[in-house]
């Protein structure tokens, strides 16, 4: 028996016109999924986190249809997927401001302690000049870049503020 779902299984909006656009049904799975991500905005999950926070609300889904969902939600921008410094696949929500910016790269903050992201879009300025003339030196040189992942490393300004592990 499927479990209901539940008001934190709505899809906002935004999130729900990005699925549009890219074809995608707003299935049980993808409600449910979204749930977790909107419960942590900011925080980059694994797939293992995603399965064991859709376990613990109920839902069993298969992890190999989990990992295909995630890949999808990733290719249409609803997701953001990068790789942490252990080298593990990491799922972010893409936040709205960041969907309506100029596209490219927006550089995150990640914190070492807590996990937490988060997204500097105050970079996209100059930044994002910056960068479309790194792909235009790159495109001259008959190069194709498919992603650019820039990450800042550190600890959040919360943790900074609690004592705990160096």
């Amino acid at each position: 028996m499927k479990p209901l779902a539940t008001p934190t299984d709505a899809v906002p909006d935004h999130l729900q016109a990005r699925l549009q656009a890219a074809g995608l049904r707003r299935t049980l799975a993808t409600r449910a999924v979204l749930g977790v991500f909107l419960a942590r905005v900011g925080q980059g999950l694994t797939h293992a986190q995603v399965l064991q926070a859709l376990r613990q609300r109920g839902h069993a889904p298969n992890r190999v249809t989990l990992y295909r969902l995630l890949e999808r939600l990733a290719a249409c921008e609803v997701l953001a997927r990068h790789s942490d410094e252990r080298r593990t696949w990491r799922f972010t929500l893409v936040a709205p401001e960041a969907q309506s910016r100029v596209p490219g790269p927006l550089p995150r903050f990640e914190c070492r302690r807590c996990g937490q992201e988060r997204v500097l879009c105050d970079a996209s300025g100059p930044g994002q000049r910056g960068w479309r003339m790194l792909l235009r030196a790159l495109a001259a040189q008959g190069e194709q870049v498919e992603r650019i992942d820039i990450a800042v490393h550190g600890v959040c300004a919360r943790c900074a503020a609690t004592p705990g592990p160096a």
